[in-house]
C-alpha cells in the first residue's frame, strides 16, 4: 500500500525565452510559472514545459524536476526575500518531504503519474541569472540542497493539491544528496554511484571516468584529479 509522504502545492512550467548574457544572446526556459488545473506528465516533459539547451537539461532522467517549500524558507532567511514557487526552475513545489533524502530510484505516485528520481540538479550560470545573483550557483553547491530530478514512469496527471506518495523504496541508502556531495566534494566515493540500480547511464558514465582517472594515479601522488565535467 502507497504511503503519503507530502504534497504539491504548485505545478510549474516555461517555455524558453531569450535575454542577453554577458553581453551575449542566450535561451534558457528556467523561468517557471504556477499553473491552474491538471497538467498531464508525458514522456520527457510536463505539458506546456520546455528547455532550452537539450544537451545538459531534458530528456527521459530529467523530465521532471521538484523543489521543496522546506528548502524555499531555508533560502528566503539567507538571502532576505520572498521567493515565488516556480523560482528555482522547478516543476514541483513539494511540501513534507525531504526531496534531498529521496533515494535514487525511489517511486512516488503523484496525481495519476508515477514518478521516479533519477538525479540531482547540478546548478549551471542559468540559475544565477534567474535569481539576479551570478555567484549563486556556487551558493546551491555549498547548501547542499539539489533538489531532485524524476523520470515519468507511469504517463498521467498532476496538479497542485496532489498527494506525494511512496510506490516503491529501494534499500541501498543513497540519496540525491548524497550523489551530489559525491560530485561536488567527495569523489573518492563515485564507485558507489556503479552499484545503485536506477542511476542513469551519465552517472554512471560519469562514476567510472572519475574511478578509472583515480586507478590510473601513479602511487604516492596527490589524490587523483576527476573529471570536472557535468555527468551530460
Amino acid at each position: 500500500m502507497a504511503t503519503t509522504v507530502g504534497k504539491v502545492l504548485s505545478v510549474n512550467v516555461g517555455t524558453a525565452r531569450e535575454f542577453e548574457f554577458n553581453g551575449r544572446p542566450a535561451r534558457s526556459a528556467i523561468w517557471k510559472s504556477p499553473v491552474v488545473g491538471r497538467i498531464a506528465a508525458r514522456g520527457v516533459n510536463l505539458a506546456g514545459d520546455d528547455q532550452a539547451d537539450r544537451k545538459a537539461h531534458g530528456g527521459p532522467d530529467k523530465a521532471v524536476y521538484a523543489y521543496a517549500v522546506e528548502d524555499y524558507r531555508w533560502w528566503e532567511a539567507r538571502i532576505g526575500r520572498a521567493l515565488a514557487y516556480g523560482e528555482f526552475g522547478e516543476n514541483l513545489t513539494t511540501e513534507g518531504i525531504d526531496v534531498n533524502d529521496a533515494l535514487v530510484g525511489e517511486r512516488w505516485a503523484v496525481g495519476t503519474a508515477v514518478l521516479e528520481i533519477s538525479e540531482p540538479r547540478i546548478p549551471c550560470w542559468r540559475l544565477g541569472v534567474r535569481m539576479n545573483d551570478p555567484v549563486f550557483p556556487r551558493r546551491f553547491t555549498e547548501a547542499l540542497r539539489p533538489g531532485p530530478y524524476l523520470r515519468i514512469v507511469v504517463q498521467g496527471d498532476v496538479g497542485a493539491g496532489d498527494e506525494i506518495r511512496f510506490v516503491e523504496r529501494p534499500d541501498h541508502g543513497l540519496t540525491v544528496r548524497d550523489v551530489f556531495r559525491i560530485y561536488t566534494r567527495d569523489r573518492g566515493e563515485a564507485r558507489r554511484l556503479l552499484t545503485i540500480p536506477g542511476m542513469s547511464e551519465s552517472w554512471q558514465r560519469w562514476a567510472r571516468d572519475v574511478v578509472q582517472k583515480a586507478s590510473a594515479a601513479a602511487p604516492g601522488c596527490c589524490e587523483a584529479t576527476a573529471a570536472s565535467e557535468s555527468p551530460r
